[in-house]
């Protein structure tokens, strides 16, 4: 299944999933994550599995915020989410959740190293 999100998903979760109802302050960071995680050459996409989709989803909201606070975890949130809503049963701890955004915010794992991070996830 090839689930690609738009702008109310992604604004959906934020609104369920993070405290203080953070405000958007840079909605071109919101589309551009959006239009990352579906991305297509030839019509052949970028990223073809759930998981390198999520992690494309997580590394650009953590990178490039959108909010005005929450980013990470807005970040986690996504991918999570997203792995859930592509019939993915999610299990992860916080411990787990947070190494790897911190590891993705401090610049030291590329999409695919977070692809296979968020596998472990769903096993």
């Amino acid at each position: 299944m090839f689930l690609q999100v738009d702008l109310t998903w992604l604004l959906d979760v934020a609104h369920q999933e993070l405290p203080g109802d953070p405000e958007v302050v840079d909605w071109g960071a919101l589309e551009a994550a959006r239009a990352r995680h579906g991305f297509r050459v030839m019509d052949t996409p970028v990223y073809d599995q759930p998981h390198h989709r999520a992690a494309a989803l997580l590394q650009q909201l953590v990178l490039v915020p959108a909010l005005e606070h929450s980013n990470e975890l807005f970040g986690a949130a996504v991918a999570a989410a997203y792995l859930h809503a592509s019939g993915l049963a999610v299990n992860v701890t916080t411990k787990e959740a947070v190494d790897l955004v911190e590891r993705v915010a401090g610049g030291q794992v590329d999409v695919r190293e977070i692809a296979s991070s968020l596998k472990d996830w769903t096993r």
